[in-house]
Formats: C-alpha cells, sequence, structure tokens
C-alpha cells in the first residue's frame, strides 16, 4: 500500500499536481489541512481512498476536524494540529494521539517537515507544498509504504 500525505496547500494546485506526478500510483492520499477550497480540486484529480482534514484557514468547510481509521494495522489520527500547539511543541498532539490509542500521528499547521518515533508512536508532518517555512523552502510532502509484511516506511519528499 501506497500513501501520499501532503498538507498547507492553500488553494494553490500547482504543486500539488507535481506532486501526484512524483509519487506515481497511490492506493491512499491524506491531506492535513488548509485546503482553502480545494475540496472540489482534490475530489476531481485524486480517484483513490482520501482523508482529509479541516485547517485553521478552512473557514466555513464541511471538512472534519480530525478523523481516525488504519492505514493496515496501523491506528492513525490526523488533525490540522492548530488546536493542540503544533507550533511550539509537538508533545501535546503526540499526548492526544497516545490517549487515542494511535500508532501513527499525522498534522500541518507549521509548514515544516517533522518526523519523530518515540515510544511506541510516529509523529510526521509533511510539510507545505504551497508555502513551505524550512530552510530551503521546498515544497515537500511524504510517501508511507506499507510493505509486503505489514510494516510501514516513511520518506520525505521535496518537490
Amino acid at each position: 500500500m501506497r500513501v501520499l500525505i501532503v498538507s498547507d496547500t492553500h488553494g494553490r494546485h500547482t504543486a500539488l499536481d507535481r506532486a501526484l506526478e512524483a509519487a506515481g500510483e497511490i492506493d491512499m492520499f491524506v491531506h492535513l489541512g488548509d485546503v482553502e477550497g480545494g475540496e472540489g480540486y482534490l475530489n476531481a484529480v485524486v480517484d483513490c481512498e482520501k482523508h482529509i482534514v479541516r485547517g485553521n484557514n478552512d473557514f466555513f468547510s464541511d471538512l472534519p476536524r480530525e478523523e481516525e481509521f488504519y492505514i493496515g494495522k496501523y491506528r492513525v489520527f490526523i488533525t490540522h494540529g492548530h488546536a493542540y500547539y503544533v507550533s511550539l511543541d509537538p508533545e501535546y498532539v503526540r499526548e492526544e494521539g497516545k490517549a487515542r490509542k494511535a500508532d501513527i500521528v499525522m498534522f500541518g499547521h507549521t509548514h515544516r517537515p517533522f518526523f519523530e518515533e518515540k515510544d511506541g508512536i510516529t509523529v510526521l508532518n509533511p510539510g507545505s507544498l504551497s508555502f513551505p517555512r524550512q530552510e530551503g523552502r521546498k515544497g515537500s510532502y511524504m510517501i508511507m509504504e506499507i510493505d509486503g509484511e505489514g510494516m510501514a516506511k516513511f520518506e520525505q519528499k521535496y518537490l
């Protein structure tokens, strides 16, 4: 299983199109918020299972604030992250994931890639495709792959 994980596209689709092309065939698409009205576009160009949450800039959106689901054997908790103060420290969102018995916690909001495996929980942020804030300022996303033995592997990618 191959999963494309993105965040913070802010209604700009050029970088998203590049990430979709570079990712190749995917089985699942995860968007961690700040779609800014791009839901229709995502539904038109992504034809696999989708999980999309609302970000702090998704005003008047019907998207859920958070979602829990499984990717293979992994329980996943996704949120944009702003309600968990992720700009200060990812520990609050990690604790929420732990309380929800998640194996993987995914968030956006900071526009900076983040990946940490600690205490049996993987916490990640793919960064922003449209408005990156990390050094070098390249749009970023992540690919998660589940191998034949059910083990997850994550790869940070840059445009």
